[in-house]
């Protein structure tokens, strides 16, 4: 994927996410969500989530990427290996902050770490786009076993888009 098309789904996401927040109403951010254990707000939380961590997938990147591939094997053998602890404080942060961060918050959040990926995604060179590292493959079915930086910057688009088809907002619209 390209640094444009990035910026673009970036954007539609981050439009997205403000309307499905800003049409959602107390009852539907308390209905249950289609197949988590999680409600709509706490979903949408997950959802955000997913950009939130950016920085420090960025960064196991750019460490990673640059050691030789063994040490990466290696790395993401032990985070699989950690799946389950992983799954637990994955539902269990998400359950918590979608009890505490207000959705008003979280679109004040989303706004904020999207301009924060767009600049750095701007800053990046072609070389470290290219550059990768091995990904515990286990701890999200959007993980690859080997993923480059822009692999990366594509992942929390395709958690996104997975996830919204969960969501049972009463007037959902249609994804863009």
């Amino acid at each position: 994927m390209d640094r444009a098309a990035v910026h673009e789904e970036l954007e539609r996401v981050r439009a997205d996410f403000r309307e499905l927040v800003e049409r959602a109403d107390p009852a539907d951010l308390r209905r249950a969500s289609d197949g988590t254990r999680w409600n709509n707000r706490q979903l949408l939380f997950h959802m955000l989530l997913g950009y939130l961590i950016m920085r420090a997938l960025l960064r196991l990147v750019r460490l990673f990427g640059r050691l030789p591939p063994a040490v990466g094997r290696g790395y993401a053998r032990i985070l699989n290996a950690g799946t389950r602890p992983f799954d637990t404080m994955n539902f269990l942060g998400s359950w918590a902050a979608g009890h505490t961060v207000s959705p008003r918050r979280m679109v004040a959040m989303f706004d904020r770490t999207a301009a924060r990926l767009h600049q750095r995604l701007d800053a990046e060179s072609d070389a470290d786009l290219a550059r990768g590292m091995h990904y515990p493959d286990k701890w999200d079915p959007f993980f690859d076993d080997y993923m480059t930086l822009a692999d990366v910057y594509h992942f929390p688009t395709e958690h996104y888009d997975f996830h919204r088809r969960q969501l049972t907002l009463t007037d959902l619209p249609p994804a863009r």
